[in-house]
């Protein structure tokens, strides 16, 4: 069986790595100064989120997509258009099987020419390790927006342009991200 490096070379195609995320108001990482085992009551909408969704190429180019509500299949197809209008040539797309990404939405688009120019490949079951895309979500919410707690919506979305503008200008960062899963593992 071939790799999807070779696969992606062979038919002159650009890979690149997709994967969705939320980000809440409330920041991933907490410190209080509440006595142990007394957690505070937090009495803001801090469950209130806004949904992600990105693509890395071996170029070391990141794409993303926003949107405050979470992603259907509709929503992947003008994120594959987005992809399409910005990178020239064929494309190979690696991700996982979110049921958006398996939608009637998605094959349609493909079956209306769009499988021209676009293939897509599924990472086996439940294996993040695998997409090198969750090394974005690692870097955006573990150092750009740590310890980040936002109010309302519209601050975390400024606060989260910023973060994906500043990791864009770091392609070494990104391409470390593709590095560190072994492409030779997706078959």
């Amino acid at each position: 069986m071939e790799s999807v490096e070779k696969k992606a070379e062979r038919e002159e195609r650009t890979i690149a790595f997709v994967d969705e995320a939320g980000f809440y108001l409330l920041p991933g990482a907490v410190r209080t100064y509440a006595p142990r085992g007394q957690t505070p009551i937090l009495k803001y909408p801090l469950w209130d989120h806004v949904s992600v969704i990105s693509a890395i190429t071996l170029q070391g180019q990141l794409f993303t997509w926003t949107q405050e509500r979470a992603f259907t299949g509709e929503d992947v197809v003008h994120f594959l258009k987005h992809l399409l209008s910005h990178i020239p040539g064929k494309l190979l797309l690696v991700w996982d099987g979110l049921p958006a990404h398996r939608s009637q939405a998605v094959k349609d688009f493909l079956a209306q020419g769009a499988a021209k120019r676009l293939h897509l490949e599924q990472l086996p079951g439940y294996a993040p390790d695998l997409n090198p895309d969750e090394g974005v979500w690692n870097y955006l919410k573990n150092v750009e927006l740590k310890n980040l707690c936002c109010r309302h919506l519209a601050h975390l979305k400024s606060q989260l342009r910023k973060a994906i503008a500043r990791l864009r200008r770091k392609p070494h960062l990104i391409l470390s991200f593709i590095r560190q899963v072994r492409l030779g593992q997706l078959v």
